[in-house]
C-alpha cells in the first residue's frame, strides 16, 4: 500500500492538484489565505512586543519583580556606589570642611594641610565610597531598591498614560541617606550637617517620554486582543487554502520568521542602547538593565519559532513529498523491524492504533509543544528532553500500530493508510 499523502498531522490533506487554468475561486481562496498568513507573520513580533507591553512594562509588580534580583548584581551595585559616592563626596570634601569652621580658624587649618589636601580628599572619598559601599552590599539594600524601582515605575507609567508627564527617573537619596549615617557612626560627625542628596539616576528623558508615549498606548491596549487576532488568520489561512497542508507549512514558517525577526531586533536594539549610553552610565549595569527587562520578548522569541517550526516541519513530515515519503518509509522500516524481531502483536489493539496513528501522532506533538509553553524558562536541555521523549512517545505509537498480517522481511517496510 503506498502513501498517498492523505495521512499526517489531524488528518490535514493536501488537496487533489490544481490545473493550470484553475477556476477564478480558487485564485481568490489561494490569494486570501497566502494574505492571511503573511499578515498573521507580521503580527506576530508585533503581538509578543503588546503583551510584553501590557503585562510586564506596564505591570508594576511584575515589573518590580523582574528588577529586584539586580540588586545582587554586581555591575549595578557599583554604579549605584560609585553615583552616590560623587553626589555625597562634594559635602565632605576639603573645602567642605573649611567652610564648617570659621574664619579666624580657616588660615591656620588651610596652612596646616599644605601639600596634602590632595591625598586627604581621597581618603575622604574612599570614606564615602566604602560607606556606600557597605549599604549598597547588606541586606537592606534590596528593599530599598524594590521601592525605588516601584516608584520609578508609578512614574514611568504617569508620564507615558498622561500629557503631563516629564522625565523618568530613580532617586537615589535613601541610599545616600544611609550612606551619611554609616560615616557620623564612623566618627565624621560632619556628615550630620549633609543636605538631602538626590542621585538621580534617569531612566527616560522627556524628549524619549513624547517618543514613546503613542506606542505605549497602543501596544497596551493591543496586548488584549493582538495574539488571538495572530492565531485567528493564520488559522483563517490555513482553513481558506486549496492545500491546507502546504498552507500549514507556509503558517509555521511565518510565524517562526516573525519570532527570529523579533529576536533580531531586540539584539540590534541592545547593541544600539549601550552603544549611546551617557558617559557617567556604566555599560554592564545598563546592559544587566536592558537584559532584565527583555527577558519575557526573549523567551517568547525561542517559544514562538519553535513552536512554528515544529508544526511546519510536522505538516510537512505528513504531506506526499519525496524526501517526506522516504524518511516515514525508513521510520516504519525500522520501527517494523524492531516489533518483529521482538515477535510483538497487539492484535485488536494493534489495528485501533493503527487507524488512530495519525491523531495519536498528532496529539503526541501537540502535548510536547503544550509541555514547552507551559515550561518556565526552558533550556536548551529542556528542549531536547522534550523532543526526545515526544521521539519516544511517536516511537510506540509506531510499535503498537500492528495489523497483525504476517508478511516477508521484504513487505516489511509498506505503508499503511494514514500518517506520520
Amino acid at each position: 500500500m503506498t502513501d498517498d499523502g492523505a495521512g499526517g498531522l489531524g488528518g490535514l490533506r493536501s488537496g487533489p492538484a490544481v490545473p493550470e487554468g484553475r477556476p477564478p475561486g480558487r485564485r481568490v481562496r489561494s490569494f486570501s489565505a497566502i494574505l492571511l498568513i503573511v499578515v498573521a507573520g507580521i503580527l506576530t513580533p508585533v503581538s509578543a512586543v503588546a503583551v510584553w507591553t501590557r503585562d510586564v512594562v506596564g505591570d508594576t509588580g511584575r515589573y518590580v519583580a523582574l528588577m529586584r534580583p539586580l540588586a545582587s548584581n554586581p555591575a549595578v551595585r557599583s554604579a549605584v556606589t560609585d553615583q552616590a559616592t560623587e553626589a555625597v563626596v562634594k559635602y565632605v570634601s576639603v573645602d567642605a570642611l573649611l567652610k564648617s569652621v570659621g574664619p579666624a580658624e580657616r588660615a591656620e587649618i588651610e596652612l596646616a594641610i599644605g601639600a596634602l589636601g590632595k591625598p586627604i580628599s581621597s581618603g575622604l572619598k574612599e570614606l564615602v565610597h566604602s560607606a556606600v559601599a557597605g549599604f549598597v552590599e547588606s541586606g537592606t539594600f534590596t528593599d530599598v531598591w524594590v521601592q525605588l524601582n516601584r516608584s520609578a515605575h508609578t512614574a514611568a507609567e504617569k508620564a507615558l498614560t498622561s500629557d503631563r508627564g516629564g522625565a523618568v527617573t530613580i532617586d537615589l537619596a535613601p541610599v545616600t541617606d544611609a550612606a551619611k549615617k554609616r560615616l557620623v557612626d564612623s566618627g565624621l560627625t560632619i556628615a550630620s550637617k549633609i543636605p538631602p542628596v538626590h542621585a538621580r539616576y534617569t531612566l527616560l528623558d522627556s524628549k524619549a517620554v513624547g517618543r514613546a508615549r503613542t506606542a505605549f498606548r497602543l501596544l497596551r491596549i493591543g496586548g488584549l486582543w493582538l495574539p488571538a487576532v495572530t492565531v485567528l488568520l493564520a488559522a483563517g489561512g490555513v482553513l481558506l487554502a486549496v492545500r491546507r497542508r502546504r498552507a500549514l507549512v507556509t503558517a509555521g514558517l511565518a510565524v517562526a520568521v516573525g519570532a527570529l525577526l523579533l529576536g533580531l531586533a531586540i539584539a540590534v536594539f541592545r547593541s544600539l542602547y549601550l552603544d549611546r549610553l551617557p558617559a557617567n552610565v556604566p555599560e554592564p549595569a545598563a546592559a544587566a538593565v536592558i537584559d532584565a527587562l527583555t527577558a519575557f520578548l526573549r523567551t517568547a522569541v525561542r517559544m514562538i519559532a519553535v513552536v512554528g517550526a515544529v508544526l511546519a516541519l510536522a505538516a510537512w513530515l505528513g504531506g506526499p513529498g519525496r524526501a517526506a515519503v522516504r524518511i516515514r518509509t525508513v521510520w516504519r522500516r525500522t520501527i517494523g523491524a524492531v516489533r518483529d524481531a521482538m515477535g510483538l502483536r497487539t492484535g485488536r489493539a494493534g489495528l485501533w492504533v493503527l487507524r488512530a496513528r495519525a491523531w495519536l501522532n498528532g496529539t503526541v506533538v501537540a502535548v510536547a509543544l503544550a509541555v514547552y509553553l507551559v515550561w518556565d524558562r526552558p533550556t536548551a536541555g529542556v528542549v531536547v528532553g522534550i523532543a526526545l521523549s515526544a521521539l519516544v512517545a511517536l516511537a510506540l505509537v509506531e510499535l503498537a500500530a500492528d495489523d497483525g498480517i504476517p508478511r516477508p522481511a521484504g513487505d516489511r517496510a509498506r505503508d499503511r493508510p494514514s500518517g506520520v
